[in-house]
């Protein structure tokens, strides 16, 4: 089934470009939802009218994302846990928290885009990758610190 997308989608594609996708996929996700549109005559001219419009906005949200990536690679994220005696965190430290400690630093990011294999469980500086746009993504360092030695330093 021959799709134009309407909005960028990580898995297919970017807004206006025209993909094939299974027909039950089409049907039952991108069709209802409003995400996609068929690529017949008439949709296809639209799509050639508006495809100024759209390359603005693809830049826009381009040029968005690559400030996001440079306002994240900067930051510096220390999260203080408290810690057991084999340096063990009571708990672990997971994506949830990371966004909140980059929002007290000024950057808002949803929770979903930061990407880890698992949640943090000890002390020391572990990095996660964070999407900041359609097939980009920035590298964070993160450092996780005894509550006691940070009281201290």
């Amino acid at each position: 089934m021959e799709l134009i997308l309407k909005e960028t989608i990580d898995t297919l594609g970017e807004e206006g470009s025209i993909v094939n996708v299974r027909s039950g996929y089409g049907r039952n996700y991108l069709l209802p939802q409003g995400k996609a549109v068929a690529a017949n005559k008439s949709n296809m001219a639209i799509l050639e009218q508006n495809k100024a419009v759209i390359e603005a906005r693809k830049q826009q949200q381009t040029a968005t994302a690559e400030a996001l990536s440079k306002k994240i690679a900067g930051a510096s994220v220390v999260i203080e846990q408290r810690v057991g005696e084999d340096g063990r965190l009571y708990g672990s430290v997971t994506n949830a928290d990371i966004a909140a400690k980059l929002a007290d630093l000024g950057i808002e990011i949803d929770k979903k885009k930061i990407m880890m294999d698992q949640p943090i469980k000890t002390i020391g500086v572990t990095s996660a990758k964070v999407k900041v746009g359609y097939q980009m993504s920035v590298d964070l360092n993160i450092e996780i610190v005894a509550e006691a030695a940070a009281a201290t330093a």
